[in-house]
């Protein structure tokens, strides 16, 4: 492949290989939110100036569109249960978002509630539990009535992300698909975890890291990819080539997912940067990889139904 045709996709073309076949961009994790509401947003903060502003439809539109971006998932960036109509609502008429990844708390009392108020919209794909909003995913995995509320889930064929990837998130995550397996589970920004310095956790973590590989239900995203470092942002590929390569060996060509974070993402970098790190590392690889990682594996994960014409279908 010509990688000076490939990495043209930076500046405003589909992924193309040298036959110039077109590879479109299904963006896996973005977050909609808009501070303008009377009731205001619980996330980002106030004096986050990068990210305290409307992020809605036609921003991320605009933003991505020259890209070959042709479709996103948006991910749940709020705890309040009403924001999962909100956010619903708003992505009713806009097909360029392809579904929601939302908030219902499994193991709460009004889980099941919740569950069979948003299950009847379609374009409600799944969860988000993890690392997040201060909640105990470690102890919540291990009461009964989270485990029956996460195979209610499973069963529905819906989808469940993480958030916040640490070793011990990870352990949980083996405990929680040993118990059920069905789970269709999606492990958000691993590339950005730090492994344990001392060399018994580090061992620990990747042990645990390759049980994944023989647990086809289980997928990742190369997300959140670029980081800070003591104030500044690598944008060479070799300074992450060895954390990418550990995971697309573990998980395979077709347990892989993009995803920007958008607009968190601009904490660290534009979406171009963003997008640009993760083609130059998939420059290396198949065409076919290629279209898996940008957005074939995003419909085995998430079941997600084609909303526009120039959104590709298996």
């Amino acid at each position: 492949m010509n990688r000076r045709i490939f990495l043209s996709a930076a500046a405003g073309a589909t992924l193309s290989s040298a036959a110039d076949t077109p590879v479109p961009i299904l963006d896996t994790h973005i977050h909609l939110f808009d501070p303008r509401r009377p009731q205001g947003i619980p996330w980002p903060p106030k004096d986050n100036k990068k990210l305290y502003m409307p992020s809605l439809p036609d921003r991320y539109k605009k933003l991505v569109a020259p890209l070959g971006v042709v479709g996103a998932i948006k991910v749940e960036a709020s705890p309040w249960v009403d924001d999962n109509q909100w956010v619903l609502d708003l992505i009713a008429n806009e097909p360029m978002i392809v579904g929601v990844i939302g908030n219902i708390e499994p193991g709460s009392a009004d889980f099941r509630k919740n569950f069979d108020r948003f299950h009847k919209n379609p374009l409600f794909l799944g969860i988000r539990y993890g690392n997040l909003w201060d909640r105990d995913f470690h102890a919540g995995i291990g009461k009964a009535q989270t485990i029956t509320d996460i195979k209610t889930l499973a069963a529905a064929g819906l989808t469940m992300d993480t958030a916040n990837p640490n070793p011990a998130l990870i352990d949980d995550l083996i405990r929680l698909t040993d118990k059920v397996p069905e789970l269709r589970l999606v492990i958000d920004h691993l590339p950005k975890l730090d492994p344990p310095a001392d060399a018994a956790g580090r061992k620990a973590y990747e042990v645990n890291l390759e049980k994944f590989r023989k647990r086809p239900n289980v997928y990742v995203k190369l997300s959140a990819v670029l980081r800070d470092v003591k104030g500044k942002v690598p944008t060479d590929l070799g300074f992450y080539k060895a954390t990418l390569d550990q995971l697309f060996d573990v998980f395979g060509e077709n347990r892989v997912l993009f995803g920007s974070d958008f607009p968190n993402s601009d904490n660290v970098a534009d979406y171009k940067a963003v997008l640009t790190i993760v083609q130059q590392y998939f420059a290396g690889k198949s065409q076919a990889q290629r279209e898996k990682y940008f957005w074939k594996n995003s419909v085995t994960a998430y079941h997600w139904k084609k909303r526009a014409a120039n959104q590709p279908s298996l």
